[in-house]
């Protein structure tokens, strides 16, 4: 289950195997002056304070909080690098520290700019909206006058600013509760040995192809959550009325709008989403069924859905290798992406490619304005789940390459709406290569398998929890008590809901609802839904089309949030208003699940079937 291999120490890291930093600074040292003159710089706010009603004075501030806010970027990019290269190290972790600190109250001193333009009147904002100097911040005026109608008073603004640290008590306690204080035991692996359980060992141990072991897994896991269960209703009830609340301050009338306005996603898209996806759960039912097949189960338990159906499929791709035929997947988006990407990848160190000691676990992109979109991964030659990592991380960047190539500062940031789709393209066109190149039915099936799973995970399970939002919610917003049994049932019926009558459902799952995180965070999980649904239908208008569809797909990655994130898609040929992305992802899931039932199985005569045996 480990990744065995002898792990060197941080400084005996080949350079060549290390991401390159020096682009944002030549050093620690440098790293530490610029920090002390960004300090500087940013006190200078207070010069504006009370002014911004005065155009001259508007652009010199804005002006001003472009470089501060630039320079924060290099700073805390280069800060979190570091750290992450060794969590054990105090030196890196106190750069970390020492810079959140201070962004926090250079963010606190600046927070006068949005309540001070909210307060001119309608006729000072059209006359503000006019002025050729200010028509590079056009659209950032204009998003923030969007709102006006859910801001407050000074007063009530200054309230509802000091009591944030007291409404994020819930998610805090859960935290320290879930990763600090749960204990969960030890799980023998496949060896016998003893290994600690955890929430993240959890996903390993249901990836083991030995079920005893993934049983006991869960239920040791659950066992550690039943008994917590009455604390952790108390703090997820906490976070949702937090949600309620602050909607009804700021004059939403529901969480989800709420939670969806930032974006100017209406919170109809959610809504589309969960009805859309519960129309295709049969087919969902009839994959659950496959699976069961064929693993040989009698029935098929939550404990079975991650360890992979064919797990003996032996891949060898090194650094380069990987590079090489993520490049050739992706080489229908031209040779500018791909030659960039390559180049990122290789000679231009954006990457730090392996696991070394104390190293972050993971893998992420970190993408910049005016330096490279770094990529941190701990790469396994021999884990093709690897090679689709790296290809997910490259869409972050090449999305960051382009966005901040082409837009100004102000707009080159795209939103969390847009953010999984450029990475999960990816994984589309790498898989679809995989399955043209594959020249055995084994290796076939498993990249099949992988994507079904893939679909599976992202977007059915996503827009269950996305609906298990919308129910809690609605609940509080009406006043109705929230306890572990409420809780717990309207969980139960959504497990029945998406597994099926035919799942052997184990009634501790439904304490799954009080471990996942992102439900400290209202109504995000749905983006990865959307996220993945438009990434499907963008590949296959890519493969499909020709320049203009790489071109429209193109100019979404390099459009960052100069407009809306729905329009920004529509330009890309994708409407997430409207059903049928969705529809078409569901489809596709239907299409792989009919070809896996092929490959693993013969259709006999009188329509038996018999289980392929490779």
């Amino acid at each position: 289950m480990a990744f065995t291999q002898e792990l060197r120490e941080r400084k005996d890291v080949p350079a060549e195997d290390a991401w390159d930093l020096t682009p944002m600074f030549a050093s620690e040292d440098a790293w530490r002056q610029a920090f002390e003159n960004w300090k500087k710089l940013a006190e200078k706010v207070e010069d504006f304070r009370g002014k911004l009603n005065d155009v001259e004075t508007l652009v010199k501030f804005f002006e001003y909080e472009r470089e501060v806010d630039v320079t924060a970027d290099r700073l805390g990019v280069y800060a979190y690098l570091k750290a992450v290269e060794d969590v054990v190290d105090p030196a890196r972790q106190t750069m970390k520290g020492e810079f959140s600190l201070a962004a926090s109250k250079a963010a606190e001193a600046a927070s006068f700019a949005r309540p001070e333009l909210l307060a001119l009147s309608e006729e000072r904002w059209a006359e503000l909206l006019r002025d050729e100097r200010l028509a590079p911040w056009k659209l950032k005026l204009e998003r923030v006058l969007r709102y006006k109608p859910h801001s407050l008073s000074a007063a009530e603004e200054k309230l509802l600013a000091a009591v944030s640290d007291v409404a994020g008590a819930s998610g805090k306690t859960f935290r320290v509760l879930n990763d600090g204080e749960m204990d969960f035991g030890t799980v023998a692996d496949e060896d016998g040995n003893e290994t600690p359980l955890t929430p993240e060992t959890f996903q390993l141990f249901l990836h083991s192809s030995v079920r005893s072991v993934r049983k006991e897994a869960f239920e040791k896991f659950y066992a550690e959550y039943g008994k917590r269960q009455n604390t952790l209703a108390s703090t997820l009830e906490g976070s949702i009325r937090k949600d309620v609340f602050y909607a009804k301050a700021r004059n939403f009338e529901s969480s989800l709008e709420a939670a969806t306005f930032s974006e100017a996603v209406p919170s109809s898209v959610c809504r589309n989403l969960v009805e859309t996806v519960r129309a295709a759960t049969p087919a969902l039912y009839r994959y659950y069924d496959l699976r069961r097949r064929a693993m040989n189960l009698d029935d098929i338990r939550f404990y079975d859905v991650y360890t992979p159906i064919l797990s003996d499929v032996k891949v060898d791709y090194s650094w380069d290798a990987a590079v090489e035929l993520i490049g050739d997947a992706l080489s229908p988006l031209g040779d500018e992406y791909v030659q960039t990407l390559t180049k990122g990848l290789t000679t231009d160190r954006w990457a730090d490619k392996y696991q070394n000691k104390n190293k972050q676990s993971g893998a992420f992109s970190y993408g910049g304005y005016d330096f490279p979109p770094y990529i941190m991964m701990n790469y396994k030659p021999n884990v093709i789940e690897s090679v689709f990592t790296l290809a997910h991380e490259g869409g972050h960047s090449m999305h960051s390459w382009y966005s901040a190539r082409t837009q100004p500062y102000e707009y080159h940031d795209y939103t969390i709406f847009l953010a999984e789709i450029a990475s999960t393209f990816n994984e589309q066109l790498l898989a679809r290569r995989l399955l043209e190149k594959s020249t055995d039915s084994k290796t076939r099936a498993w990249i099949i398998n992988r994507e079904l799973d893939s679909i599976r995970t992202t977007i059915f399970r996503q827009t269950m929890f996305a609906e298990f939002e919308l129910r809690t919610h609605e609940k509080a917003e009406a006043g109705e008590p929230l306890m572990a049994q409420a809780f717990r049932a309207i969980y139960r019926e959504l497990l029945d809901d998406y597994f099926g009558p035919d799942f052997a459902m184990d009634d501790a799952l439904e304490l799954e609802c009080f471990r996942i995180p992102h439900f400290y965070r209202g109504f995000y999980v749905y983006k990865y839904a959307t996220g993945l649904s438009a990434a499907i239908a963008l590949a296959e208008r890519v493969l499909n089309g020709g320049a203009k569809e790489r071109d429209e797909y193109l100019n979404f990655l390099k459009a960052g949030c100069s407009a809306d994130p729905l329009d920004i898609l529509k330009a890309a040929g994708v409407d997430m208003e409207k059903p049928e992305p969705i529809v078409d992802a569901m489809k596709r899931f239907e299409t792989l699940t009919d070809e896996l039932e092929a490959l693993l199985f013969d259709q006999r005569a009188g329509g038996n079937w018999t289980q392929v045996q490779f």
